[in-house]
């Protein structure tokens, strides 16, 4: 894994971190003012998925894996990886594959979009 991809790995790590901890405040801080996210449930900003907070976490547990990162110019740089988790501790586990784009701006990286894909059966 390249310097990049782990960078960028480590700043999605903190935004799954503040879903299992229920943390809005370290959530929104994470993505920018125009954060534009794709979810099979339709699109959210910024605020719309600090709110997802307020009644607490989102994800019990999570794992991050075969995370790559293609840099698009010198202060953005696009993830993409798979994410298993599970809602709450008694839940089915989840898969699905995320692409983030995190941008550099003032000095600081912030998760400018994301898409999540449900993972769909494996196909022999």
């Amino acid at each position: 894994m390249g310097d990049m991809t782990e960078q960028l790995l480590g700043l999605e790590a903190r935004v799954w971190a503040a879903l299992a901890a229920g943390d809005a405040t370290t959530d929104a801080a994470l993505l920018s003012d125009d954060f534009l996210g794709v979810y099979p449930t339709g699109f959210a900003g910024r605020d719309d998925h600090a709110a997802a907070l307020v009644d607490g976490p989102t994800v019990a547990e999570y794992s991050l894996h075969d995370a790559r990162s293609l840099v698009v110019t010198a202060d953005d740089a696009l993830l993409a990886y798979r994410a298993e988790y599970r809602r709450t501790r008694d839940a089915d586990p989840e898969t699905m594959y995320v692409t983030s784009l995190w941008s550099r701006r003032d000095g600081v990286w912030r998760n400018t979009f994301s898409q999540d894909t449900p993972a769909g059966p494996a196909v022999v």
